[in-house]
């Protein structure tokens, strides 16, 4: 399948501005955190980041399709010896703004940094909020499925009286499982939690994160030939995350040494599939 991939430098605020209303099926990015990257972004106070913010999801709001999901990786940074409630502050807002906050999924980093503090631990972990329009959107929970796992080979070995039929919850939740059901099956859906090192390709972006991240909820939420946004795109993985599974891209970031530095990611020796058609295009925002 031929698709295309564009780099846009320029504020996404305003190159989205060139694109119709609910052009595109996933929007994937990690912004800016506050206060973080000042050598680079700038930086954003924490009191000023959710209004920054909000003007830019208004934008992501109006081109994201109604059936599109909007998947957004962030963490809140600590302040005087607490974590700052920033992102808190953003979610609410965001629900505000329209937006239904519909799951959280946590990635955790297998290989962070060690280190000791004297009030907490290393993290270890970061969010991914995933917000929708409508409650009824696009997911493909086949795509991502995991393999069962050692347990199945032990707690499906000998199946009791109420692993063959809907035993309900005995907590009252309403909830039911007949365990039989999964007897010979290989597969399993995944949990909402992430295992992912930090390693990366691109060493000369201060934040990329590793392409198995984007890659995870393009399969998720999108199908073949479908346009994936990323933004705040950086180092550009999100579009070869996109492009390795034959979806269209779109990628923006403001700086552009990270625009030159996306389009060099996107050359063809970092594509499982060479055929696909390559359009980058560097351009300045309207």
């Amino acid at each position: 399948m031929k698709t295309t991939s564009h780099v846009i430098h320029g504020d996404c605020l305003t190159a989205l501005e060139q694109y119709p209303s609910e052009k595109f099926d996933l929007i994937v990015t990690s912004p800016p955190y506050a206060d973080r990257r000042k050598n680079t972004y700038g930086g954003i106070p924490p009191d000023q980041y959710v209004p920054w913010f909000l003007d830019r999801a208004t934008e992501f709001h109006r081109v994201l399709k109604p059936s599109g999901s909007f998947i957004l990786n962030i963490k809140e940074k600590t302040e005087k010896g607490e974590r700052h409630t920033y992102v808190l502050e953003l979610i609410l807002a965001l629900r505000k703004q329209g937006w239904l906050w519909t799951e959280e999924y946590i990635w955790h980093k297998k290989n962070c940094y060690p280190g000791k503090w004297p009030n907490r631990f290393r993290d270890a972990w970061e969010r991914c909020l995933h917000f929708t329009k409508q409650r009824k959107f696009k997911m493909n929970q086949k795509a991502v499925m995991v393999p069962m796992g050692e347990w199945a080979a032990h707690r499906l070995k000998s199946l009791g009286k109420n692993d063959v039929i809907r035993f309900d919850s005995q907590v009252g939740s309403g909830f039911g499982k007949n365990i039989a059901n999964w007897s010979k099956r290989t597969m399993a859906y995944p949990t909402n939690v992430l295992h992912l090192a930090t390693e990366c390709g691109n060493k000369k972006h201060s934040a990329a994160f590793p392409i198995a991240l984007p890659e995870y909820f393009i399969r998720l939420f999108t199908d073949e030939g479908d346009w994936v946004l990323d933004p705040f795109v950086g180092s550009g993985t999100s579009l070869v995350a996109a492009k390795n599974l034959e979806r269209n891209a779109v990628g923006i970031d403001i700086l552009e040494e990270y625009c030159e530095i996306a389009q060099r990611t996107m050359r063809p020796r970092h594509y499982k599939n060479s055929s696909a058609l390559f359009l980058l295009d560097i351009c300045e925002s309207p």
